[in-house]
């Protein structure tokens, strides 16, 4: 993830039990400013990006390799996970159209 614009924060977890429901543990907070580049894998934990300012913009550009079509989001308070869906604008270069074909 590189930020291309303002700054953001990112929230690193440990990934929680699968027996427990309990809050999440943070293991990491730091943030970014403009031209810094972060880096996360599934070995280094979970993590959340957000613009804590709620007047100024921020622009961040991910890169994703490979591409995959699922990903699972984590409540902070309990650590349920639910699947989701990731959508993209390029996969493998090519753009990718989402609209139903006619």
């Amino acid at each position: 993830m590189k930020i291309m614009d303002g700054s953001l924060t990112e929230t690193k977890y440990s990934w929680p039990s699968e027996k427990k429901k309990r809050p999440m543990n943070v293991t990491d907070v730091t943030a970014y400013e403009k031209d810094h580049v972060a880096y996360i894998n599934d070995s280094i934990g979970l993590h959340r990006v957000e613009n804590r300012s709620h007047t100024n913009k921020a622009v961040s550009l991910h890169l994703y390799s490979p591409p995959f079509n699922m990903c699972q989001s984590f409540d902070e308070r309990s650590g349920h996970k639910v699947k989701c869906n990731v959508t993209f604008h390029t996969k493998y270069g090519e753009k990718v159209c989402y609209r139903k074909q006619q």
